[in-house]
């Protein structure tokens, strides 16, 4: 009896694991499929763009103006656009959110981590809608004082409030990173009369490193991807410019604003949209393999 028991037992397991293995298997296909599928519909609707741009053109050219006339196609300044805020954003974000990771990992008690961890997180949980309109009402003013020459739209504005937003994304992935570095590292440095501040940076940092960037590769990406945040706060003019007091429009609010206008489906206009979104999806394309790049080296280092 309690053969038969253990036989059914088995085959129950065995058939569990089985259909476990299918649905990982069938998610794991889904997303291929969906990135697949996303991809060839830019690249599809961008060559019927590209049979009457040319590729030298739309990505060397340093005018952006494809409704108005004389009509240009020089995606830079777009470009140019998205870069300056996402450096901005960057500068903010990436030194903030990893010395609050290192302070919650390394320094706070548990009661302190507890507090300060779920606030952190309340930011993450704002609609952008809202940051924008804290970036015009607020930031913006307050920046004027400083800068008097400052428009209402501008990049700086824009890019640090959006690094005030994906700070929640470094510090959060950042802490888990560092948390799941071996107790006995940390030991064994201490053991050998570290300091606190030189365990965290030259023990749990390195050793946490391909979490940090992981963090940093995703908080950049969600910087390049905003949308709603840069389209109310940044402007709308595609200007080619590193001066972050001027207005500039990125990629992502380009395509916001042409999806909202009157461009008629299958017209040029109308298909700049897939190919701006295909740059955005080849330059986030390649910020990962950078990332893999920068991980796969330094753990050839260490």
């Amino acid at each position: 009896m309690s053969q038969l028991v253990n036989r059914n037992q088995k085959k129950r397991i065995k058939l569990e694991g089985q259909v476990i293995r299918i649905i990982f298997f069938l998610c794991a296909i889904i997303s291929i499929f969906t990135t697949v599928a996303i991809l060839f519909t830019l690249i599809f609707q961008a060559l019927s763009f590209f049979n009457e741009i040319s590729v030298w053109e739309f990505l060397t050219g340093t005018r952006w103006t494809p409704i108005l006339k004389p009509r240009a196609y020089g995606v830079l300044p777009l470009v140019s656009g998205t870069l300056l805020v996402t450096v901005i954003a960057a500068a903010v974000a990436l030194p903030v959110g990893l010395f609050a990771a290192i302070f919650l990992s390394e320094y706070a008690p548990d009661k302190i981590r507890r507090i300060l961890k779920p606030i952190l997180e309340i930011l993450a949980g704002i609609p952008t809608v809202v940051y924008g309109y804290f970036a015009l009402t607020f930031v913006t003013p307050q920046l004027q004082v400083i800068f008097p020459d400052l428009l209402v739209f501008n990049a700086l504005s824009a890019g640090l409030v959006m690094g005030l937003m994906i700070i929640p994304m470094v510090s959060s992935l950042s802490e888990d990173a560092m948390l799941s570095v071996p107790r006995s590292l940390r030991e064994a440095a201490y053991a050998l009369g570290a300091t606190r501040f030189e365990v965290s940076l030259k023990i749990v940092v390195p050793a946490a490193l391909s979490g940090i960037i992981s963090a940093f590769i995703l908080a950049i990406s969600r910087a390049i991807g905003e949308t709603m945040l840069v389209t109310i706060a940044a402007g709308a003019t595609p200007r080619l410019t590193l001066n972050p007091l001027e207005s500039v429009q990125t990629m992502t609010a380009y395509i916001v604003q042409l999806s909202l206008g009157e461009a008629a489906v299958g017209s040029l206009e109308y298909n700049t949209i897939f190919a701006v979104g295909l740059v955005l999806f080849a330059m986030t394309l390649i910020m990962n393999l950078l990332g893999f790049w920068v991980v796969r080296r330094f753990r050839e280092a260490y």
